[in-house]
């Protein structure tokens, strides 16, 4: 390209000039586009911006870009083609000229990188990059993009170097582009210039996509993640995943004698099993796929549907890989022994009887820190001494918490039922319809004990909170979905219909978190009023680390 002049663009895209605060949009929109990953993009409608770059030498801090070459495509068509020599504004090594064939003369007249940008980055767009090597073409146009002064792109980078040793591992001996040409007999061989370069990658990138297509490969996110997933020791079990849906549903892994090894829930069912091969972490996972000889699905209207579905499915299976869920926990309760005299807190395994009850609790030690959190705000008795209708003293003197303050003693018989009842009366009121009161007083406390550096006692007070928090948290959720019966939500992608009728606790639970979820971007439809709840919002406290 001779210098001043638009760069050369082939195709359907005519030459623009763009200003730098066009420009800046454009690359914002790339920047925060929704993820490639998360949209299972169908390889034949995903733009390919395959490019190459000729440069002075392999540093992008210190090197600069002496040739462009890319070729847009798409589902196998040529969308377009961008070429031009660049003035790197510095002198080309000679062993650089005697490689790329690139002379000084060659570049004198050319335009800067500065001016060349604008209409390149048009070219490009959303599409994504490919390159052979592809870290090494990208850096180089990330230096010039900083250089100039715009945000970085965002655009889905895929690179045929990484694809071909996965791929082709047992058949190449060497992965460079010109050694890929040659042994795959491409239409275009390599010959260290930009567009040249660019077609072979071209060639390449199709190859590869119809050999992946083998093991199952049909969205962009597959393409994508192969690389890694093929260096999975298991990577070839991956081609039973190809029939998997991109819907919402239940996954389960089964082994040669069909038995049921791990139940899960997705929203995208394909996406979710295949990253096992991936990006998966958890140390169960390998000796999960060494066992797993298929893997069913269900297809589920609605992630709702799916989550219930899941319980249903462990709790039949027991799998072996699945932690939870198998067995219900055994619940507990805090309760306020209203029916005695002077009621007090304990923790209780069922709900027989009077009294205020707050739960169900999974375990004790969570239970223990609710009734924690109400003494702290409340001086109920603590003591677990009997006492009698006539209220007659059974010990010399006050307990311990009493002692210091921070409880009341009926024990001597000094105090009335009467003077009592008031405390018993603000603790079901903080316990039931206002325990909204009993967090703020938490709060005020912990911060008191921070102001006094008595951060330990903090931490103890913001544990207490927390569990008091997700308690009732719980408790509400349960109450909600008891009161509904049936109903009907509609949402921008459909309508949900949930009866609760025949639920079990986690179910009841698992409806509860879902409402609280996906509740406030529906519309009612039908239904009773117990989505509707008077009671503030409870503010949330992290628990210690």
């Amino acid at each position: 390209m001779a210098g001043g002049k638009p760069a050369l663009i082939r195709g359907r895209r005519a030459p623009i000039t763009l200003t730098r605060e066009r420009l800046f949009a454009l690359l914002t929109q790339v920047l925060f586009q929704p993820s490639f990953d998360h949209m299972g993009i169908p390889l034949h409608d995903a733009t390919f911006c395959v490019l190459d770059f000729e440069t002075t030498g392999g540093n992008a801090g210190t090197d600069a870009i002496t040739e462009i070459g890319a070729v847009k495509v798409r589902g196998g068509e040529v969308l377009g083609t961008f070429q031009t020599m660049v003035n790197p504004g510095r002198g080309i090594p000679p062993q650089i000229t005697v490689v790329t064939g690139i002379t000084q003369m060659m570049v004198t007249n050319a335009p800067t990188i500065s001016a060349v940008l604008p209409t390149f980055l048009d070219f490009i767009g959303g599409a994504v990059i490919v390159g052979h090597n592809v870290r090494f073409d990208v850096g180089f146009l990330h230096a010039a993009v900083r250089r100039w002064g715009g945000p970085m792109m965002g655009n889905q980078k895929l690179d045929t170097l990484a694809l071909a040793r996965r791929l082709l591992a047992d058949e190449m001996p060497k992965f460079s582009l010109g050694e890929l040409a040659r042994r795959l007999r491409l239409p275009h061989q390599p010959s260290h210039r930009a567009l040249e370069d660019a077609w072979a990658t071209v060639d390449l990138l199709h190859f590869l996509i119809e050999r992946a297509s083998a093991w199952g490969v049909t969205g962009l996110d597959d393409l994508v993640a192969l690389p890694t997933v093929a260096g999975h020791p298991q990577w070839k079990k991956l081609s039973l995943t190809t029939n998997l849906p991109r819907r919402p549903g239940v996954y389960f892994f089964v082994d040669k004698n069909q038995n049921i090894l791990y139940v899960g829930k997705a929203t995208d069912l394909r996406s979710r099993v295949r990253s096992y091969f991936s990006s998966e972490t958890r140390r169960k996972i390998p000796a999960l796929l060494r066992e797993t000889h298929s893997i069913g699905h269900h297809v589920c209207a609605n992630s709702l549907e799916a989550e219930l579905l899941e319980l249903r499915l462990i709790k039949e299976h027991s799998p072996r890989f699945n932690s939870r869920n198998k067995r219900p926990p055994k619940s507990c309760w805090v309760k306020l022994t209203t029916g005695e005299a002077f009621p007090r807190l304990s923790v209780v395994r069922s709900t027989k009887g009077p009294g205020v009850y707050l739960g169900p609790i999974n375990n004790r030690r969570t239970a223990d820190l609710v009734v924690d959190a109400i003494h702290t705000v409340l001086p109920l008795r603590r003591c677990t001494t009997s006492i009698g209708r006539n209220r007659r003293p059974k010990r010399d003197g006050l307990c311990t918490a009493a002692q210091i303050g921070v409880a009341t003693c009926p024990c001597t018989g000094e105090l009335a039922v009467e003077d009592y009842q008031p405390i018993v009366a603000e603790a079901t009121r903080l316990m039931t319809t206002q325990p909204h009161i009993t967090l703020d007083r938490l709060s005020q406390r912990m911060n008191e004990l921070a102001v006094d550096e008595r951060f330990e006692d903090a931490a103890a007070v913001r544990d207490r909170a927390s569990a008091f928090a997700s308690v009732i948290a719980r408790s509400r959720r349960i109450s909600m979905v008891n009161g509904i019966g049936s109903i009907a939500l509609e949402f921008d992608s459909g309508v949900v219909r949930i009866d609760t009728a025949e639920l079990g606790l986690d179910e009841q639970l698992c409806v509860g978190a879902w409402l609280d979820r996906y509740g406030p971007n529906a519309r009612l439809l039908a239904g009773s009023d117990a989505l509707v709840s008077a009671i503030p919002r409870l503010p949330s406290f992290k628990p210690a680390k």
